[in-house]
């Protein structure tokens, strides 16, 4: 009787966690929505990149506030990229590793990412969209919406969004258009 007593309360008590774990966020969803203002999101602002003549993406942040403080954000974002040209998932790493070289970060810290996002990525081709929704330091990757990946190590959130967000990023007018600094 006891034993029966003690397997049912382990099984209950599986249950209960199970269930808690499937709450602790409500963001992880499978796919986002086209319009991510339908989760609570306000756009902080957005931008597009250009290389001489060439339109290469739109970019655009959102937050719950509609505000984004770098260096103290904690608050749930989504970070989406249009491409508006194609780019191998080689070409792309290698343009993240060169931001992060630009922002003297040592590869000691943003290394181990590497063959991570090699195995998240896909090749984008015009009109892709890639996403980054960030909850609880939990990186989630989209591609055209829909989940392809995470990243659970809290810093890699910050260390990515540096090569857009941060005071030392190689484009610095681009940053300003996210941060909602110029419309």
């Amino acid at each position: 009787m006891v034993k029966l007593f003690f397997i049912m309360f382990l099984c209950l008590n599986s249950f209960f966690v199970v269930g808690n774990v499937n709450n602790i966020s409500s963001l992880m969803i499978d796919e986002l929505p086209k319009d991510v203002k339908e989760l609570g999101f306000k756009k902080v602002g957005n931008a597009t990149f250009s290389v001489l003549f060439w339109d290469i993406y739109n970019s655009t942040l959102y937050t719950k506030s509609g505000d984004y403080f770098h260096e103290r954000s904690v608050e749930p974002l989504i970070f989406e990229i249009e491409y508006l040209k194609g780019i191998t998932k080689e070409d792309l790493l290698d343009r993240t590793i060169e931001q992060w070289k630009h922002l003297k970060i040592p590869e000691s810290e943003y290394g181990k990412f590497v063959l991570v996002l090699k195995g998240i990525w896909p090749d984008i081709t015009s009109g892709d969209k890639l996403a980054m929704l960030v909850e609880n330091k939990r990186s989630i990757f989209y591609f055209n919406e829909v989940a392809i990946g995470q990243i659970k190590e809290k810093e890699f959130s910050k260390l990515f969004l540096d090569i857009w967000l941060s005071p030392e990023t190689s484009q610095k007018e681009l940053r300003n258009h996210l941060l909602g600094e110029i419309k």
